[in-house]
């Protein structure tokens, strides 16, 4: 949807920036993709459209600005992933609220499986890429938003307790800087602290060989973290973020992971079950609906 509120005349290097965002929008698109802000320049910074510069991001952020309020970038194109509206469900009938609701119920597809699998990511901005992969393995997935809260840990920690017959899995997505990798160090001790013995913490981005596989542009360490003269002396004065990832390679590490600790075979046979419920739940409903209307 392009809708335009302002009629500027934009020069010609900011003209250039939208029609290049342009086709990193609809290249992404067309998998299946919403972009934040940031993605889109970790893109331009990646094709070398742009130099990685500090002035780098707010270049950028003004022309996707621009080039909405002109009406040149369709506006469902890039989402803000960390503010939206809260409320209340409404239905206009109760057999509206059955007939919805209906389409909701589903089992537990992992119930009968050796591991329960959780995947956390330290970026909230990112968890809408994760999202739709994670609801499709029927796996729980958790934005950190950085080093996770003391609250937060306690109650995973209950949750992993309460299921003591299972190996309890995290699996970890996070910035490859002093802060991120520490970040999954912190979340392996406190969890420990709080008695969890089935629980592994696995870090699976971002990590060095992706890195040197994708070649995500570098940033420079905050010189003011205090666990940065021990990364320095490991990798170095350059860090990387998450963002920089492809969303496709995200997915596609998250899909990867998942599937070597699941028992497919389970897993479909309860996604069968599950089906079979559905279609006696929807004749209940529809019977339900029709004794009302009746009524």
């Amino acid at each position: 949807m392009k809708v335009s509120y302002l009629s500027k005349n934009l020069g010609q290097e900011t003209r250039h920036r939208i029609d290049q965002a342009t086709k990193i929008i609809d290249e992404y698109q067309s998998q299946g993709f919403t972009l934040t802000v940031r993605q889109i320049y970790y893109q331009f910074i990646t094709r070398n459209w742009i130099a990685n510069k500090k002035r780098s991001y707010k270049l950028i952020a003004n022309a996707l600005e621009k080039g909405r309020m002109n009406g040149l970038i369709d506006w469902r194109a890039i989402e803000d992933r960390t503010r939206f509206l809260r409320g209340n469900d409404n239905w206009e009938s109760p057999p509206d609220f059955l007939q919805d609701t209906s389409h909701r119920y589903r089992l537990d597809s992992r119930a009968d499986q050796t591991f329960r699998i959780e995947v956390w990511i330290e970026k909230d901005a990112l968890i809408g890429i994760i999202g739709s992969i994670c609801l499709e393995l029927d796996v729980d997935y958790f934005s950190c938003r950085g080093y996770v809260s003391l609250s937060e840990m306690w109650r995973a920690a209950r949750r992993y307790q309460y299921d003591e017959d299972r190996t309890c899995v995290i699996l970890h997505l996070g910035d490859h800087d002093p802060s991120g990798l520490d970040m999954t160090r912190v979340i392996r001790d406190t969890l420990l602290t709080f008695g969890c013995t089935n629980i592994e913490v696995r870090r699976i981005a971002l990590n060095m060989e992706q890195i040197e596989e994708y070649q995500p542009p570098p940033n420079f360490i905050k010189p003011l973290d205090t666990r940065s003269d021990k990364y320095v002396e490991m990798y170095g004065k350059e860090s990387w973020e998450l963002d920089a990832l492809s969303p496709q390679v995200m997915v596609d590490l998250i899909k990867e992971n998942v599937d070597r600790l699941t028992n497919k075979a389970k897993r479909q046979r309860r996604i069968e079950l599950q089906e079979k419920q559905k279609a006696e739940l929807q004749d209940v409903l529809e019977s339900a609906a029709n004794d009302w209307e009746g009524s």
